[in-house]
Formats: C-alpha cells, structure tokens, sequence
C-alpha cells in the first residue's frame, strides 16, 4: 500500500500502526492521519531512531499492508 493509500484508509489502518508501534498513542496517530513524514517524526520521538532507519521501518510497515 502507498501512503497516500494510507492516507486515504488512515482509520482503517490506525489499529495495525498501534500493534506496530503500541508506544504511540491513540492521539499521536490521530495526528499522524496517515502522513508518512509525521509517522517518522513520531518514530524518532518515541524510539530514539535515526530518521533513516524510522524512514526505513515506516515504509516496511507500509509494504506489509
């Protein structure tokens, strides 16, 4: 799926970004509505990843759809 895909089913696909990541939480997706950039963002604030690496599980997590 690509993100504007999942822009798009964003309340669809919350649920499986919150078994991905269960340290978001339900209003930090909320404000992430599927956008890739503000997932990532949330990634590094919440894991302490590098921007590449929380690019690069994104859109893994993304593929996996």
């Amino acid at each position: 799926m690509n993100w504007d895909q999942i822009e798009g089913k964003w309340t669809e696909v919350k649920g499986k970004a919150r078994s991905s990541w269960g340290e978001l939480t339900d209003d930090e997706l909320d404000q992430v509505a599927g956008k890739k950039d503000q997932l990532v963002g949330k990634l590094q604030q919440k894991y302490g990843l590098e921007r590449e690496e929380a690019e690069r599980r994104a859109d893994d997590w993304a593929d996996s759809l």
